[in-house]
């Protein structure tokens, strides 16, 4: 049998599901559960459905429950398994960003594109098959458009600066936002004595620092009570976090705009990075060595600078 990936059951109806993307609890999605109805709000990779089907099956929820598969935005770490997902859930639309919906149709350009990030044998093991989803099985919102789940209001809200292809879903009924990215990354082994760590996602190839800030403004502009992050699940939505959020992303654009020119800028870029990250972690009270900072936080810098050189070669002129 199956095992049953990591979960949080939250308040609700709310479970956060590990999608078991490279490390344990880097990427989750999150299932909704209501008078009866189920949704998904990301879905990991192709790998990660077993583990969702798994879980489901846990909570005798029952794939004719499943309404929606909401997809925040279309990198596949994010919805590279909604295709198989869909093939398991007979009833459900997913709900693409109408700049997403043609590459989870025909997923061919969305393949290439993240091949050539993360290279051919990284992809087959990261990922695997990528399922087309057919076109008359996704629903493509307007912004601010509001879809029902057994009654219960799930609202839609385009927020760019991570990608054009983003929004998040707004849930009146829990207090709640679910951020995908738009809220950056929070990952639950540097939580310290000042509460959550929180940093920004700058990954290939649509990184906007000015819509990345509003994004972050306009969630907070709602007042909820939770941020459910992609990366890694619920945090109280605080004006300290949306602080650092913006701190950090000037802090990016920073360290990227003064090593534009440099020969080696890339790795300068890194560096310094990692070193903003290490500092403000030594500043909210973290005591982790520097050997598990690393560890946990190497291929997010990595990725997060290819975005920023994107955006100095294409979008910073």
């Amino acid at each position: 049998m199956q095992q049953a990936p990591y979960s949080i059951d939250f308040d609700h109806g709310i479970t956060a599901i590990d999608v078991e993307y490279v490390r344990p609890k880097l990427d989750a999605s999150h299932l909704i559960l209501h008078r009866g109805r189920a949704a998904f709000v990301d879905t990991g990779t192709t790998h990660s459905v077993p583990g969702l089907l798994r879980a489901m099956a846990d909570r005798d929820i029952q794939p004719e429950q499943v309404d929606y598969v909401f997809v925040t935005h279309v990198h596949l770490d994010h919805a590279g398994g909604a295709g198989a997902l869909m093939q398991a859930l007979p009833k459900a639309i997913a709900v693409v960003h109408p700049r997403g919906a043609r590459h989870l149709a025909e997923p061919e350009k969305l393949i290439a594109g993240t091949r050539a990030v993360y290279g051919d044998e990284a992809f087959e093991r990261m990922y695997g098959d990528i399922i087309p989803i057919p076109a008359e099985r996704i629903h493509v919102p307007k912004d601010g458009e509001v879809l029902e789940l057994a009654g219960r209001p799930l609202g839609i809200m385009f927020t760019e600066g991570h990608a054009r292809h983003h929004y998040c879903l707004t849930d009146a009924s829990a207090g709640g936002v679910f951020t995908g990215d738009s809220f950056g990354i929070s990952y639950r082994e540097l939580d310290g004595p000042s509460g959550p760590f929180v940093f920004p996602t700058t990954t290939p190839v649509h990184f906007d620092p000015k819509a990345a800030h509003e994004a972050v403004d306009r969630i907070m502009a709602l007042a909820p009570r939770y941020l459910f992050l992609t990366h890694f699940s619920r945090v109280a939505a605080t004006q300290e976090l949306a602080r650092a959020m913006h701190e950090c992303l000037d802090a990016f654009v920073e360290l990227a705009r003064h090593n534009r020119d440099q020969p080696d800028r890339t790795r300068l870029m890194e560096q310094a990075m990692y070193a903003c990250l290490d500092n403000r972690l030594d500043a909210s009270g973290f005591e982790g060595t520097q050997e598990f900072r690393h560890e946990i936080l190497d291929d997010d810098v990595r990725l997060n600078v290819q975005g920023l050189e994107f955006w100095l070669d294409h979008a910073d002129k």
